[in-house]
């Protein structure tokens, strides 16, 4: 049986492993517990984090576009 990494766990749970590599891990994870809990902590730190991202401030939105706008406008100067 392979050894995963959290990371290898990591890349699994965003599908951003090779379609070979996610059905081994898919396997793995039918059968072993340990893989299981390790990815279960995975899971919940994933939906954590999502569940704490916040859009930005509509002011930050504006102080990013108006400096774009100006990085810009001194582009075309140049």
């Amino acid at each position: 049986m392979a050894n995963f990494t959290p990371e290898d766990l990591l890349l699994y749970h965003y599908h951003e492993l090779p379609p070979a590599d996610m059905e081994r891990i898919a396997a793995a994870l039918e059968n072993n517990w340990p893989l299981q809990e390790k990815y279960r902590v995975i899971v919940e730190a994933a939906r954590r984090l999502d569940k704490s991202m916040l859009p930005p401030r509509p002011e930050t939105i504006r102080q990013v576009l108006d400096y774009a706008d100006a990085a810009a406008r001194k582009a075309a100067l140049s």
